[in-house]
């Protein structure tokens, strides 16, 4: 259906006005001053020179008279998902995680499954009613229904880090860990800033060419020195590949993804997932069972221990499953999102061989159902 433009510039300048009520002055480690009131803004790799009046990249990040201010206290999106919906296969499995977003993104991905958050400042069809919520909410409703993690995503946490800090400054003294699911399109002034809150980070590495990233809004590089700069941190990190055929399923773009991760740490977790036709990339065929067990001889052959096929529950046979890098014995049986068997001590150790496994463990939630459960809208 045709866009009215010029209905689309009210809504998008109603949309802001509200949300410039919802926001708060960016963190001190997250901003320098600059001169005639320009601000330059560090929460993403775009590193935005922000002029007065002006937003950055991200659209919600903005300069209001000289001061940067950010997104504070409203959710775009909120579930209680399973951990391995995020993916992550090595923190507390068949456990829960509360997971929230905000609006807004730093790239603009034709293939994005969470658009309507992530692309609502951009897109006319992208609607999304933020609630307004506080921090101690969210983790109330975390312990509410037994979930041990807090994650925020759905839309990209680096632009948001201001309230995910906030948020995870309340979880964290009532024992929940917390978690990024994001484009990795970091700077060192952000993952320092995340750093004391956040246990465990999910990387979307979409492609290994610059001219695939440019494509998405962003830079290889960025995302590259992003992992690095994780693992140098100790961060908890999963890597995820999404297979787009025709796009980032090119054989020797994944060799040398391969390679470069198991250089970074063949015991850092693989995913990569299934494509489905979405937004604006519905011209591209599925993936194929095939495709992503191509993949995973790749990361064999690299060297890579964990390797995730996944959105193929029961299409890759042992492959959802994960086994003891040391002794190959499956400790952890799944289909999907749904762990079917966990074997693996609260210490983290193999129960055959009795070696330690990659991976932040301990009791999970004992949900174990595998079921998204939607919190909001």
């Amino acid at each position: 259906m045709p866009v009215d433009l010029q209905q689309e510039k009210q809504r998008l300048a109603s949309l802001k006005q509200m949300l410039h009520h919802y926001t708060v002055p960016a963190a001190p480690e997250l901003v320098q001053a600059g001169e005639n009131g320009d601000v330059q803004c560090f929460a993403c790799g775009h590193r935005c020179l922000v002029k007065p009046g002006r937003d950055g990249v991200c659209r919600v990040r903005f300069n209001e008279a000289g001061t940067l201010k950010v997104p504070r206290g409203y959710v775009g999106a909120l579930a209680c998902d399973p951990i391995e919906k995020k993916p992550f296969f090595h923190v507390l499995p068949g456990s829960d995680a509360l997971t929230f977003g905000m609006l807004g993104c730093d790239f603009h991905c034709g293939y994005c499954q969470n658009w309507v958050t992530s692309q609502m400042l951009r897109d006319a069809n992208a609607v999304a009613s933020p609630r307004l919520c506080t921090a101690k909410q969210l983790v109330d409703l975390a312990v509410q229904n037994g979930a041990p993690v807090i994650a925020s995503s759905y839309n990209e946490p680096l632009i948001t880090s201001e309230w995910a800090v906030e948020v995870f400054k309340e979880a964290r003294p009532r024992g929940l860990r917390c978690a990024y699911i994001s484009n990795g399109n970091a700077t060192p002034q952000v993952l320092d800033f995340i750093r004391p809150y956040v246990n465990a980070y999910k990387v979307d590495l979409k492609c290994f060419d610059d001219k695939g990233y440019r494509q998405l809004g962003g830079v290889l590089e960025n995302v590259v020195e992003t992992i690095k700069m994780l693992k140098d941190r100790g961060f908890w990190v999963e890597i995820v590949t999404l297979v787009v055929p025709g796009f980032s399923d090119n054989a020797e773009q994944l060799r040398r993804m391969a390679d470069f991760l198991a250089g970074i740490d063949p015991l850092m977790p693989w995913h990569m997932t299934a494509f489905h036709p979405d937004y604006k990339m519905r011209d591209h065929r599925v993936t194929t069972p095939d495709d992503l067990m191509r993949i995973v001889e790749y990361g064999r052959a690299a060297g890579l221990k964990y390797l995730y096929p996944g959105n193929m529950p029961g299409q890759t046979g042992e492959w959802e499953n994960t086994r003891c890098h040391h002794c190959n014995a499956t400790v952890i049986r799944r289909q999907g999102f749904l762990v079917k068997e966990n074997r693996v001590g609260v210490d983290g150790s193999c129960p055959d061989c009795h070696k330690q496994l990659p991976g932040i463990w301990g009791k999970s939630s004992g949900h174990g159902d595998g079921r998204v459960r939607p919190l909001l809208g």
